[in-house]
C-alpha cells in the first residue's frame, strides 16, 4: 500500500497554537470559496471567512476547528491557517453560539436606526460557523 502524501499544517490564533503536525489534506473556507489543500498545492495566499478547517490527519483521523475569519498562507515547506480566533471543534459551545444566532437574528427583523449590519451580519456568520462546527464534530 503506498503511504499517502503529506503536508506540514500549523492553526495558529492569537492566543495560541492549535494545531501543528501532518496531514494528508484539508479544506478551509476562502472569501472566494471552499478551498481544498493537499501535498503540492501551488503556493496562496488568501483571506479565509468564518468557518471551519476540516483535516484528516497523517493517520486518518479528522479533526474540526472552527476559526473566525483570517488568512491561509500555501507554501511548498506547508500550510499556515492564521486565524483571528480558533477553537477546537469539541470545545465549542452549542447553547452559547444558539444564542448568539438568536440574538443575530433579533437584530436583524427588528432593526434600530443605530443598527451596525456589517457588526451584525459577521456575529450571525460567525454563529452560524460555530453551529456547523459542532455539527460536524459531534455527529
Amino acid at each position: 500500500m503506498a503511504k499517502a502524501m503529506t503536508t506540514h499544517l500549523d492553526v495558529v490564533s492569537a492566543e495560541k497554537s492549535l494545531f501543528k503536525g501532518l496531514v494528508s489534506h484539508l479544506s478551509v473556507s476562502g472569501q472566494e470559496g471552499e478551498l481544498g489543500i493537499m501535498h503540492g498545492h501551488t503556493p496562496l495566499l488568501t483571506p479565509i471567512k468564518p468557518g471551519m478547517v476540516q483535516l484528516v490527519k497523517q493517520n486518518g483521523g479528522e479533526e474540526v476547528i472552527y476559526i473566525s475569519g483570517g488568512f491561509l498562507e500555501v507554501q511548498p515547506g506547508g500550510v499556515t491557517v492564521l486565524a483571528d480566533t480558533a477553537i477546537r471543534g469539541q470545545d465549542l459551545d452549542k447553547a452559547k453560539a444558539e444564542e448568539a444566532k438568536r440574538a443575530a437574528e433579533a437584530q436583524m427583523s427588528n432593526p434600530s436606526k443605530d443598527i451596525d449590519f456589517a457588526l451584525v451580519t459577521a456575529q450571525l456568520a460567525q454563529a452560524v460557523a460555530q453551529l456547523r462546527a459542532i455539527k460536524l464534530t459531534r455527529k
